[in-house]
């Protein structure tokens, strides 16, 4: 990778980034990673090749197309039958991918020289063609991609010939390397987008054809899906790389976490996630499983719709905050496997403010700020959330809270699909949800949530609206200065703080099973499983 004078703080800033990020850590006792990586290997036998791998998952995914989803049971399958231009290593420093080189040009052009000989699964050729319809497309306004906006800064995707591609930027973006990295950057067959773009002539919504049958470049290629049951993906045996292990990767959706355990038991899953932080224990004591613990990058929070009374209203939202106490939450739903939540950001992440001051757990506090906003005797409202047995939890210990203040609350439960869709249209009072950040940057962690432009299916289901905020958000977009994009966002996150258009819970750790039948199984700080090299052992 090559650098210049005139741009070098990009490159030093890109790996600022990974190396913060890398840092991230807390909850559960000692240190993050213990029971990841080689440790939940040791001991396991020889690897060998071929085996069906089973995954048991909480939940389907909404969407196969990179551009038509933004939630993590859809990028986990993703990740695995789409590559992206460049990719972040176990240290999350921005190595190649697609791209084998790039260099900045100038502070707002970068130009990538990419991998050759790559096809699609479908045999077509992979090239700067390409890149320039899949970033032309999650880009267009028709497409509607709840993934715009991690690449809405850029204003032209030049081919300067078939294995050279430059992108163009409206200003210095300093994470636009990270955000290449994110799988909604994920490389489709041209050949996909073009039948994608003739169905939606006919009233077919956008991505319909993509996510059906996608096709892309990576290590295993899609097979099926029985929507709410499974989704089968088959190993590429013409990967331009080194090959995927086994022959078949199943995502079989188990909701219930008992099913989930005792398949794993029994062998029949090789994979269960999550596991629930009370049975971490009794795992880990077998001779089956080992748990995968992995610090995150991700926020569990409380949700407020602010278009809706009386959650218009800061002092309301203030005094519900106020009403959680995130140290049961963090004890007595997740087992103290997580950090509590100052903020939006998770501490590791380029931006995060450590001296903020969180809302605190304050119940005379919450009545008198009701008092003033007229609620003293208390309100009727509901909470949503969908089939996340921490999340149905966290429900329960927020509705008997809020019952201290007079305030009724009904929780209602639904699938994830359904669940995602109904607050995306903003039909919701209060929801519980979570956020991760797999480019370890404030600006994913802080935009999507929070900027106007957002509101709905993007991220922004709190259709929170602050022109304070929004400013502060484009500011910090294009501000190259380090040192001045932190002070941005540290800005930023005490506006949030104060506004209070969701409760931040506390940054959860990914607790998954792995069977001692496999090894070689990771999972990033995202979320993101890493199945490439996963292997069954020789028994």
């Amino acid at each position: 990778m090559k650098k210049n004078g005139k741009v070098k703080w990009l490159f030093v800033l890109a790996l600022a980034l990974s190396m913060i990020l890398a840092a991230c850590s807390g909850g559960g006792g000692s240190s993050s990673d213990k029971g990841s990586g080689n440790d939940i290997d040791e001991g396991k036998g020889k690897g060998i090749e071929g085996g069906d791998l089973v995954l048991a998952v909480l939940s389907d995914a909404s969407s196969l197309d990179p551009a038509g989803s933004n939630d993590v049971p859809s990028s986990v399958v993703q990740a695995n039958i789409y590559e992206t231009l460049v990719n972040r290593d176990d240290d999350n420093s921005i190595i190649p991918g697609l791209a084998e080189d790039w260099e900045a040009i100038d502070d707002t052009t970068y130009e990538f020289k990419l991998r050759k000989g790559v096809k699609f699964h479908d045999g077509e050729p992979f090239n700067a063609e390409a890149v320039k319809a899949n970033l032309d497309r999650i880009r267009d306004k028709d497409v509607a991609s709840p993934r715009y906006f991690l690449f809405e800064m850029i204003t032209d995707v030049i081919v300067k010939d078939e294995h050279t591609v430059q992108i163009k930027t409206e200003y210095p973006f300093a994470p636009l390397l990270a955000h290449l990295s994110h799988n909604g950057g994920g490389m489709v067959s041209p050949k996909s987008i073009e039948a994608d773009y003739a169905a939606m002539t006919g009233d077919v919504k956008a991505g319909s054809v993509i996510s059906i049958n996608p096709v892309g470049t990576g290590y295993f290629k899609f097979e099926s899906w029985t929507p709410g049951d499974q989704i089968k993906l088959v190993r590429n045996d013409d990967y331009w790389g080194d090959k995927a292990h086994v022959d078949t990767v199943t995502f079989k959706v188990i909701p219930e976490s008992a099913v989930r355990n005792a398949d794993l038991q029994t062998g029949h899953v090789h994979i269960a996630d999550p596991i629930q932080p009370n049975e971490v224990a009794g795992i880990n004591s077998d001779s089956y499983a080992k748990v995968n613990q992995k610090a995150s990058s991700s926020l569990a929070y409380l949700g407020f719709n602010t278009e809706k009374e009386p959650f218009n209203d800061p002092k309301v939202r203030r005094a519900i905050s106020m009403l959680i106490n995130k140290e049961d939450i963090s004890e007595g739903v997740y087992d103290g496997f997580g950090v509590l939540a100052k903020g939006p950001l998770a501490p590791g992440i380029f931006g995060f403010n450590d001296d903020a001051k969180p809302i605190e757990y304050n119940v005379e506090e919450a009545k008198k700020l009701l008092k003033e906003a007229g609620y003293e005797n208390g309100f009727k409202s509901s909470i949503w959330t969908n089939d996340n047995p921490q999340r149905q939890q966290i429900a329960v210990l927020v509705q008997n809270e809020l019952k201290k203040v007079n305030v009724e609350v009904d929780i209602e439960v639904m699938e994830f699909g359904a669940y995602l869709e109904k607050t995306a249209n903003g039909e919701h009072d209060m929801f519980i949800l979570g956020w991760s950040n797999p480019t370890g940057d404030a600006d994913y962690g802080m935009y999507a949530l929070f900027h106007s432009s957002q509101k709905g299916n993007p991220g922004n289901r709190s259709f929170y609206e602050n022109s304070e905020v929004d400013k502060l958000l484009e500011q910090g977009r294009r501000e190259s200065d380090p040192d001045e994009r932190i002070k941005i966002y540290n800005k930023i996150q005490e506006h949030l703080i104060e506004d209070a258009p969701m409760a931040y819970l506390i940054h959860t750790e990914y607790l998954t099973g792995v069977s001692n039948k496999i090894r070689g199984f990771s999972i990033g700080t995202d979320g993101i499983y890493k199945l490439k090299n996963v292997q069954f052992v020789e028994e």
